[in-house]
Parts: structure tokens; C-alpha cells; sequence
């Protein structure tokens, strides 16, 4: 079936839904449920090269530094595979890793004294922890702003839920101590500048002492039950579920504990902070107006089926995918078939520990042949919901957390 192009931003009117039914060779059922302005997701198909060292069918953002999406239905695992996960980085990796001399320095405004940890100091004199953690990029989702937002154009897949192991953060600072005025934590990493300055930060982001502290809030050198792979920060990552991925710092070799809001690369300006209030799209937002990311939205992701999915009609459709609520929990999980006109309630599971994402399903039957829509919505603990279709634009895309959308055609 051969579709039209149009691009994912543009919005298509009523009046062209008659010409699209023609085109697709069937109805667009409930097509008078359809937000005005609203663009059909046939319309929006993702186009990208294949990857270099991941599944086959990643999607390629950008090869230097290297930034790797994965499609929603290779989302379906329970735990994220290394094959499958997301990539995002913001330098080049870093090469000559010893493992036997590789050090973790903690200092900062706000220690008692500097210290110096092996890996080995790490694995023996501290006690181990695994959890499942939902990390994903703030910019999830950016492609869908409009205007457009500069940055990587993510869809819906820079989101992971791996299983790390390692120690717990605030065990290792109870152990350098901490004076009373900490504030952040900040972290280093040695992955390599573009330009090829070894002076210069790739990104060196941080967490407030409150995030810091959190029982998942780990030191980790394993990821699913092996070494991190070193496009995922080799030998050891400071691991931060909730909250944007890119707090939770690769290829970690220094952290410093601050007394101020830690001033790294990519603290300030726009980067990873939106506007304190809402702002009218395109518009100019000064970096005074902007506050800083800290737990990510409500979300959903539909895993199954892929969109684009045939279905004779009659057959009952299986559905399922995971939601997360950044440092809450997912209360209700939700899916429509008319565009919000309705909703269907979903099961769904408790997480594995508190910060990884959880499991839903549910099961539908389409009333006529034609073109159909499954959306889903997540509601979180406190009960927000996601929004219907974008949420308030800010200047660099980030947070989206628009309901999830497939294609479906019942024949």
C-alpha cells in the first residue's frame, strides 16, 4: 500500500480526509472524533538509516556524536536488551579504558576530605544493589513540535528500562561525608570533546542532594547482568531513574559535591530547562525564565502491536506496551480507537521497584472495516494524565508526553 507523504508537523483539514480514505482504499472511521488540526498518524511515517552495533532496525539521529532511537515495537521487552536501547550522547566515546586503574574521585565545595575509589573499592567495600530503571531523553518526543525545535528529533523511542547493578550513591558519600551546606551533586565523565580539546566538557550535569540520596540512585557497573557495553558509559555510570537521562553521567570519573547548583556544561542556558511559565510557540525564552528539568512526565508506550498493523475484522486486536511516571507511579492506563472520543481501561502491573517503568495490556475489537487509530494514556499517582495530543511548547522540544499513537486497518 503506497501512502501519501506529509510532513509529521503539517496539519491536514477535514476537507482532505474524503481524498485520504480514497487514497488508503478504505474509511477513516470516526474521522468526526479527529481534534481539529490534527494530523493522522498514516501521515507520519519515521524514515532512517540503519545502525552501526545495535539491532538492525534502529533508527540513526545522529552518527557524531552518536544519538540511536529505538522504533516503539522494539520497545516490547520487558527489561530493554543493550541491542535494543537508545542511544545519546554528546561527545565521542572514550578510548583506552584500563578497568584495573580506573578511578572514581569524589570532591567538591561540600566533602569532608577528597577521595579516590577503584572499581575494586566499589564492588568490595560497599554492598551491592540491582534495580530496573526507566531512563529516558528530555527530548522525547521533540519531533513533534511545532514550530520545530533544534536537536535531535526523537519520536517516542529515546526510552529504557535495563537492569543495573552497582552501589548506592549516598552509601559511598556517607563514607567520603558531606558537609551541611551540600547542595548537588555534579558529575565528569572522560568521553572526548568533538573538537578534540581535551579542556573542554562534552556535558557535566548533576542532581539536587535529595535526588542524590535515593535508595536507587546508584554507582553501576553492570547493566542486565553484564559489564555496561561502552556506548552506554563502560565501566561505570552514575544511574538515576525519573528523571532526564542525562543526569545519570557515563564513563563517571569525578563527582563533586556541591554548595551551589552545580554550573557544569549543559546546566544552563536552554539546555535540559523550560520555561517556568507557559510561552506562545516560537517564542524567545531568556535563560532567567527557564528552570531546570528535574522528574519526567507521565508516559506511555504502545509495544504491540506495530503500527501499521492489518486486522480482518472480527479478530480482537492484543495490546500492550509500559508507562512511567518519573519519580511517581503509573495509577491507570488507558486506550481509545475514536481519537479521545472514548477510552478503554487497560491492566496494568505493578513495577518491579519503585522508578522502572510497568507493564500494560488490553484486548480490542474493531465495529467496521477502515482506518483506525489506537492511542494510549497513562495516568500517574497524583492523577495527571498525559495530554491529548502536544503539550505546551518550550524552546528545545523537550517533555513531550502526548498520548502514544498506532495505525490500525481492519479489512
Amino acid at each position: 500500500m503506497s501512502l501519501p507523504h506529509h510532513d509529521r508537523r503539517g496539519f491536514i483539514k477535514k476537507s482532505v480526509l474524503a481524498s485520504l480514505a480514497s487514497v488508503l482504499g478504505t474509511e477513516l472511521v470516526f474521522a468526526g472524533s479527529m481534534p481539529a488540526g490534527y494530523t493522522p498518524l498514516v501521515l507520519s511515517a519515521l524514515e532512517g538509516e540503519l545502525p552501526t552495533g545495535k539491532h538492525k532496525d534502529l533508527i540513526i539521529r545522529s552518527d557524531r556524536p552518536w544519538n540511536v532511537e529505538t522504533p516503539a515495537h522494539l520497545l516490547d521487552d520487558a527489561i530493554t536488551p543493550a541491542d535494543k536501547m537508545f542511544i545519546r550522547n554528546n561527545g565521542a566515546l572514550p578510548t583506552d579504558i584500563d578497568i584495573k586503574n580506573w578511578t572514581l574521585t569524589i570532591d567538591g565545595e561540600s566533602v569532608n576530605s577528597k577521595k579516590t575509589f577503584t572499581l575494586q573499592d566499589l564492588k568490595t567495600n560497599f554492598k551491592h544493589y540491582t534495580y530496573q530503571l526507566t531512563l529516558e531523553c528530555a527530548g522525547n518526543g521533540r519531533s513533534g513540535f511545532n514550530p520545530p525545535t533544534s536537536g535531535n528529533q526523537w519520536a517516542e523511542g529515546a526510552v529504557s528500562c535495563a537492569e543495573w547493578t552497582g552501589v548506592r550513591l549516598r552509601d559511598v558519600l556517607e563514607k567520603v561525608g558531606l558537609k551541611p551546606d551540600a547542595v548537588y551533586v555534579g558529575y565528569y565523565g572522560t568521553d572526548i570533546h568533538l573538537s578534540g580539546d581535551p579542556g573542554k566538557s562534552t556535558i557535566s550535569r548533576g542532581v539536587p542532594m535529595r535526588k542524590a540520596l535515593e535508595d536507587e540512585t546508584l554507582l553501576a557497573w553492570a547493566m542486565n547482568g553484564a559489564d555496561i557495553p561502552l556506548m552506554h558509559g563502560h565501566p561505570l555510570r552514575l544511574v538515576v531513574g525519573g528523571w532526564p537521562a542525562s543526569v545519570s553521567g557515563k564513563w563517571l570519573s569525578r563527582l563533586s559535591v556541591r554548595n551551589i547548583i552545580h554550573d557544569g556544561e549543559k546546566m544552563g542556558g536552554d539546555s535540559y530547562r523550560v520555561p517556568a511559565f507557559p510561552v506562545e510557540p516560537g517564542a524567545k525564552v531568556a535563560a532567567a525564565d527557564m528552570k531546570i528539568i528535574e522528574s519526567m512526565p507521565v508516559k506511555s508506550v504502545i509495544t504491540y502491536p506495530r503500527s501499521g498493523a492489518i486486522l480482518e475484522l472480527g479478530d480482537e486486536l492484543p495490546l500492550r506496551g509500559h508507562s512511567w511516571a518519573g519519580d511517581l507511579s503509573v495509577k491507570e492506563m488507558m486506550i481509545s480507537i475514536d481519537y479521545g472520543a472514548t477510552w478503554q481501561k487497560c491492566s496494568l502491573q505493578n513495577p518491579k521497584n519503585r522508578l522502572a517503568w510497568q507493564h500494560w495490556s488490553a484486548s480490542v475489537r474493531f465495529p467496521k472495516k477502515g482506518y483506525y487509530e489506537v492511542w494510549a494514556k497513562a495516568t500517574d499517582s497524583e492523577g495527571t494524565s498525559q495530554t491529548m495530543v502536544m503539550p505546551a511548547w518550550n524552546p528545545k522540544g523537550y517533555i513531550n508526553n502526548a498520548c502514544h499513537r498506532i495505525a490500525i486497518k481492519v479489512v
